[in-house]
């Protein structure tokens, strides 16, 4: 099948990219030259585990192509995927312009029939539009389909090869057809392609980040109340996880949710819920605990240098909102980072890939270190932020030894606490108001 993907970012990327693996002619376009030239020579701009390899593969078998020439990749075309951003507005609702924009140049160009496809994260009543403004261009035959991605920054390529669900909101008999045969490769082990109308596609991806949010909150409320009480939040995860109702995925008590998605969605979906004059008191509540909870953390740190932290040197491993990306977007570092600056403190920071993109939010306000151990080096205490793996299982005798305070603020609870008082190291994680040896 021939497919052009218009937006090059990280959903457009990927489904292109992956789309290309399983036979497909695709075309990508983007109206960045720039990043169409580094894509060309198959370097990806985004880290994303396994991505590059499968980009150099298809453009070197000529199934993956980019483009600036939106023209040419409209009339190539059978099926057109939209993957452009929707930034939140100053009012939090999504942005539309780029899709409408793009929409209208879809209607000056088209050649014949086509499917439409909506892959950005759309709000409610957004295919209705993008039919309208193609239909103010054309008179050819077409259909708008809504396709929401749910892929996982870090496990995106696997989490679209290999899909537990592919929504597809459409009333047309042939954009479904066509949508069932070109997702065919990807469900052959059963999992479902979900066929409903439009408008329940199109909340039903923001409905899954919102409820996601919500059991993250959740969370993070029950980690403050169990260090009130003296109970550990771990224990209470595993208690309730089993349970096949509540589900084990989503209960880690942390600092917070960040990324594209969960942020920019559950802003929206309330904006939705405004618009429709429905007030969504969870929403409120689950934002209102986010932003807290990553100032809560810090105040940690805060309070136990007594509010002092002029001259104190802090080590903060971790600065992209989740591992196996280097996306800052929302990242509970830079809330965090900020609150300890406002109090003259020194922040040393290393990320395994985030380093470069966090200078983009944080400047030159931090000291950035390319290893983990050399940013202990005299440093006060440590700040985990981001669960990577290659922070799980140091070298606590080596920390000990470089470090000039024995402190440890744990945001992802990934310590044993037993195991690092034994080092001699004081320990301070989320939730954990009960010491247990099986952490």
């Amino acid at each position: 099948m021939k497919i052009s993907v218009i937006g090059t970012g990280y959903v457009g990327l990927v489904v292109g990219t992956c789309f290309a693996e399983t036979g497909n002619d695709v075309i990508c376009v983007d109206i960045d030259e720039k990043k169409i030239l580094t894509l060309r020579k198959g370097k990806s701009p985004i880290y994303e585990p396994g991505l590059e390899e499968l980009l150099k593969k298809n453009i070197h078998e000529k199934r993956l192509t980019f483009t600036t020439d939106i023209k040419h990749a409209i009339e190539e075309a059978e099926v057109i995927f939209l993957a452009l951003p929707t930034p939140p507005s100053e009012n939090g609702a999504a942005d539309l312009k780029h899709v409408l924009e793009v929409s209208k140049v879809i209607g000056k160009f088209m050649n014949g029939y086509k499917v439409i496809v909506n892959k950005s994260t759309v709000p409610v009543g957004t295919a209705d539009k993008v039919r309208e403004a193609i239909s103010h261009k054309t008179d050819m035959e077409f259909d708008v389909v809504s396709n929401p991605e749910f892929l996982k920054e870090g496990a995106a390529v696997n989490d679209f090869m290999k899909p537990d669900r592919i929504v597809v909101g459409s009333r047309s008999p042939r954009a479904i057809g066509t949508m069932q045969d070109l997702y065919g490769p990807f469900v052959r082990t059963g999992n479902p392609i979900i066929i409903m109308d439009e408008r329940s596609s199109e909340l039903t991806k923001y409905a899954a980040n919102a409820f996601l949010a919500t059991k993250i909150s959740f969370m993070n409320e029950m980690a403050n109340l169990c260090e009130r009480v003296g109970a550990d939040v771990d224990m209470i995860r595993k208690g309730i996880g089993t349970d096949a109702r509540i589900g084990s995925q989503f209960l880690f008590a942390g600092t917070g949710y960040g990324g594209s998605c969960f942020p920019k969605d559950v802003s929206a979906l309330e904006k939705t819920s405004d618009e429709y004059n429905y007030d969504f008191k969870i929403l409120n509540a689950v934002q209102w605990v986010n932003k807290n909870q990553r100032i809560l953390f810090a105040q940690k740190v805060i309070d136990y240098f007594h509010k002092r932290l002029t001259g104190k040197h802090i080590a903060l491993w971790g600065l992209s909102f989740k591992p196996n990306t280097d996306d800052m977007r929302e990242a509970p570092s830079v809330a965090i980072i900020k609150e300890l600056l406002k109090h003259h403190a020194r922040v040393r920071v290393h990320d395994p890939v985030a380093n470069e993109e966090s200078k983009k939010h944080l400047g030159t306000s931090v000291k950035y270190y390319e290893n983990n151990y050399d940013a202990l080096k005299g440093a006060d205490a440590l700040v985990v932020v981001t669960e990577w793996n290659e922070f799980r299982r140091p070298d606590f005798d080596k920390m000990k030894s470089l470090m000039r305070g024995h402190v440890i603020f744990d945001g992802r609870n990934i310590y044993n606490p037993q195991v690092l008082r034994e080092k001699g190291f004081e320990y301070f994680g989320i939730g954990r108001g009960a010491v247990h040896d099986d952490n």
